[in-house]
């Protein structure tokens, strides 16, 4: 096997220079740098100034030389006139590059492309589609990036898949799920605690979304509840979570947790905060919605009647609880 080639460096270029300067051989200054002496005469012809042969910048060079592996890695991705007018044509009308990419493996076999040619094009010369895709990311994230959860940071976490049954199947009260609703606006946030079986909610603000207040909150607002309706917790794993444990000492619940990257485990708290995204969009500065604000979207959505109650709402169905001693 060949030895792999090996760009020249800044340093190997103003070394040439310095030795052209001096008068030495094309030999000799392959020696000096550990080349073979083709591979300076190459530079040379390459990348010294385009009409004074000879007359070589270092400097110049590297950006010459820049320039050119830059642009050798470039290439045009839909090269088919017809292809092109077809994917704007449908991205435009909301299907999705696999889509395009699916239908014309089916149906235009001379046209063949696959999805990811179709997402290059879109972000290097089609940017004025991106408003068409479904995310709209005005940059792509690296491929085959993947989020990887080492070890926990939490202490004592207890993984959701030890949940009691009783728990799942929402035969009780008094098990809550828990979450935030955040903002790239400010550094203020929602702490969310919707109630398994009854789907009642508690919403907090928090003026910054750390463990102490996320602790402060959760236990102000669930030590109004009787005891019994103090059953357990479900997290996600995020740090803000961190302090469950002195939840637990002080509301005497047990507390556990989502797998990682699997928020929909918790699918009662996450039902929740779409319905208060309604209230408070993304974006939403969080700074700025004062307490009277939060209680009244709380009340607003306690007092709506959900299907899966039977068109009840959650605060009848839990104040029920409570009347009736669960």
């Amino acid at each position: 096997m060949g030895r792999k080639f090996k760009r020249l460096s800044i340093e190997e270029r103003e070394y040439i220079g310095i030795l052209l300067a001096k008068g030495k051989s094309l030999r000799s200054i392959g020696k000096e740098l550990g080349r073979h002496h083709s591979s300076i005469s190459r530079e040379l012809n390459i990348n010294a100034p385009p009409v004074h042969k000879g007359y070589y910048l270092a400097h110049k060079a590297h950006e010459r030389a820049t320039v050119r592996n830059r642009e050798s890695h470039q290439r045009e991705r839909l090269k088919n006139e017809t292809t092109m007018a077809f994917v704007r044509e449908k991205i435009v009308e909301g299907w999705s590059p696999e889509l395009i990419a699916g239908r014309i493996r089916g149906y235009h076999h001379e046209h063949k492309i696959g999805y990811e040619a179709i997402y290059q094009y879109i972000y290097a010369e089609g940017r004025d589609l991106i408003p068409c895709l479904a995310r709209k990311h005005k940059q792509r994230k690296n491929r085959g990036y993947t989020r990887k959860h080492v070890q926990s940071h939490i202490p004592e976490r207890v993984p959701i898949s030890e949940r009691p049954e009783i728990v799942n199947s929402r035969e009780r009260f008094g098990d809550w799920e828990a979450d935030t609703v955040v903002s790239r606006a400010s550094k203020s946030a929602l702490l969310v605690l919707s109630e398994r079986k009854s789907r009642a909610i508690m919403i907090a603000k928090l003026f910054r979304k750390t463990a102490s207040r996320v602790r402060l909150a959760a236990i102000r607002r669930l030590l109004k509840m009787p005891k019994d309706l103090r059953q357990t917790l479900t997290y996600d794993n995020g740090s803000e979570n961190v302090e469950h444990q002195a939840i637990n000492r002080e509301l005497g619940t047990q507390s556990f947790f989502c797998a990682p990257y699997h928020s929909w485990e918790k699918g009662a708290v996450e039902n929740s905060i779409g319905l208060i995204r309604r209230h408070f969009p993304k974006k939403t500065n969080f700074s700025k919605v004062g307490y009277y604000e939060v209680k009244r979207v709380e009340k607003k959505l306690n007092n709506r009647p959900r299907k899966c109650l039977n068109y009840a709402t959650p605060s009848e169905v839990l104040s029920g609880a409570i009347a009736g001693g669960m």
